[in-house]
């Protein structure tokens, strides 16, 4: 029995190195890329034989990269507060309050995420077009500023929260907004915490939308200007790869600063079972 365990666990942990591996690849490939002068691009070595920062100079110096990098950090970082502030609080309204209709709002949102991205572009290129929002940064921004897989993540965790909690708050003389954000809004970071990085990450990636709404270069977010930075550089891989690499940084930052909220409420809710 312990043989056969043993023999599990080293084959469970092999499983996971061999994945761990090839996620890992392409990431190391990107980065030794990026430290490869342009003859050394077309090699099939993983290590570049003379490491260089050149490629990074030329990305921050000489294009509009930094412009592109600062579009995407504000219009991500904007957009997440948004999500966050309007989600929780629409979810906890569903969560927490009993009113004629509340099933079938809660329905409606719902069924908002069974439409495909796609197929809103064009009502949203009529809106923005109507209202004046093409090429601003609004015009970027509106489309995400709440979602329905926000608001169904934050009402399925604010029901966990106990309603006596929130009669004493209501005893205590705290308004309903007081409540939401003093007692209610602190016992859901892991929420907060996982919606955060979903949607940051969604932003921080986002083409499609950007792309079309988008037409001057000043405008243009990380993932809109590497696709005209690989024009651009028609041959010269290492920029591209450059330009991707720096494009990583605030992903892995923000997960760094948000994962510990997220395993603590895996943990409590390990607990709770």
């Amino acid at each position: 029995m312990s043989g056969g365990s043993g023999w599990g666990r080293a084959v469970a942990w092999a499983l996971l190195l061999a994945g761990g591996v090839l996620m890992v690849t392409p990431f190391v490939y990107m980065l030794s890329t990026s430290l490869k002068p342009n003859a050394e691009v077309y090699e099939l070595s993983l290590l570049p034989h003379a490491p260089t920062l050149v490629n990074y100079r030329r990305l921050l110096g000489a294009s509009g990269f930094p412009r592109w990098f600062g579009n995407s950090l504000a219009i991500a970082t904007a957009t997440t507060l948004s999500v966050l502030f309007f989600d929780s609080l629409v979810g906890y309204t569903l969560a927490k309050f009993r009113f004629r209709g509340r099933g079938l709002v809660f329905i409606a949102i719902l069924s908002t995420l069974m439409i495909p991205t796609e197929m809103l572009v064009i009502p949203w290129y009529i809106m923005a077009k109507t209202m004046g929002w093409l090429d601003t940064y609004w015009g970027i921004i509106f489309p995400g500023l709440m979602t329905g897989f926000g608001t169904f993540l934050m009402r399925q965790f604010f029901t966990t929260v106990p309603d006596d909690l929130i009669a004493a708050a209501r005893l205590d003389g705290l308004n309903e907004f007081e409540i939401w954000w003093h007692v209610a809004l602190p016992l859901v970071t892991p929420a907060l915490s996982a919606l955060a990085i979903f949607v940051f990450l969604g932003n921080w990636t986002a083409f499609l939308w950007p792309l079309i709404v988008t037409s001057s270069k000043s405008l243009y977010t990380i993932p809109v200007g590497l696709a005209a930075f690989s024009g651009e550089f028609q041959t010269e891989w290492e920029m591209v790869m450059t330009g991707a690499a720096v494009a990583t940084i605030p992903t892995i930052v923000v997960f760094l600063l948000l994962q510990r909220y997220i395993i603590r409420g895996i943990s409590l809710a390990g607990l709770k079972a």
